[in-house]
């Protein structure tokens, strides 16, 4: 298991109409580190966005997809995705709140 840090877990929002549409349940949708556990999701978020509290988070392991150059196969990387879940009284996350 990798020695992660709290600013390395989370690599950058998904935006998706699907996931602007879960917003209004304080579901956020997040890529995150291959190596990330579900502890660490919620902690990095705990502490990078001030206020808010992590009820559950959902991970997801998203495969590399197959592509093709010419006669040159091959896949591109494999990607974790996090659905992570807000608390009633949690505060929102401001990255979110212009789009």
């Amino acid at each position: 298991m990798a020695d992660l840090k709290y600013y390395d877990v989370i690599l950058k929002p998904i935006i998706t109409e699907k996931s602007m549409n879960s917003m209004s349940e304080k579901k956020y949708t997040f890529s995150v580190h291959p190596d990330a556990t579900k502890n660490q999701i919620k902690d990095a978020v705990e502490k990078m966005f001030q206020g808010t509290k992590v009820l559950k988070v959902n991970t997801m392991n998203l495969e590399g997809k197959n592509r093709r150059r010419g006669n040159t196969t091959g896949k591109t990387s494999a990607t974790k995705k996090a659905i992570v879940q807000l608390t009633e009284d949690s505060a929102e996350i401001e990255i979110f709140a212009g789009l």
